[in-house]
């Protein structure tokens, strides 16, 4: 009897500690400084991301062609709101009375542990009595093989397409930037 107790506790115990998860850990696209956006005034409109990737977890790219869910890492919002969060913030926040209306269609998101975060997308901006300026930025920047380092690519590959965004915003300034 002694015995089968002390066999029943362990088998409890081991399986207890198969009970036990793992922490999610929370990562965001927005800077912990923010940008110094200028004098430029553009509010950042509608924002769509594919949906293999337009969720609350991370997700990466494995091999070819796969795609692995991160269940234990976690956007701190949708990636759609994280991403238009932290563009406008990088755009120097809202702003009452924006000048220009900015709209992004990001065509790739991904993530490559070990190798690169890589963004495409195909922008359209608007300014007051002018035509609409419809523009391409592809950015890839590397990254180790940390969680940490690819959510730095990716705010990295953001500033870049917030910069090329400031760049055609800019007074006078009718076409697209080089990327």
């Amino acid at each position: 009897m002694h015995r089968l107790r002390n066999l029943c506790g362990a088998g409890l115990l081991i399986w207890l500690s198969g009970c036990s998860s793992t922490p999610n850990n929370y990562h965001t696209l927005v800077p912990a400084q923010p940008a110094q956006g200028g004098n430029q005034h553009i509010l950042v409109g509608r924002v769509s991301l594919p949906p293999q990737v337009d969720r609350s977890q991370l997700v990466v790219r494995q091999g070819a062609s796969g795609l692995v869910i991160l269940e234990t890492e976690w956007w701190g919002a949708n990636l759609v709101d994280e991403f238009g969060s932290a563009l406008q913030d990088m755009l120097g926040g809202p702003v009452a009375g924006s000048s220009a209306l900015l709209r992004v269609d990001v065509q790739r998101f991904d993530s490559v542990p070990g190798q690169y975060a890589s963004l495409d997308t195909l922008w359209r901006l608007k300014k007051p009595a002018e035509a609409e300026m419809t523009c391409r930025t592809s950015v890839q920047t590397a990254a180790d093989n940390s969680i940490t380092s690819l959510v730095n690519a990716h705010q990295a590959n953001l500033r870049k397409l917030a910069d090329a965004v400031r760049a055609a915003a800019a007074p006078g300034r009718s076409a697209c930037p080089s990327t």
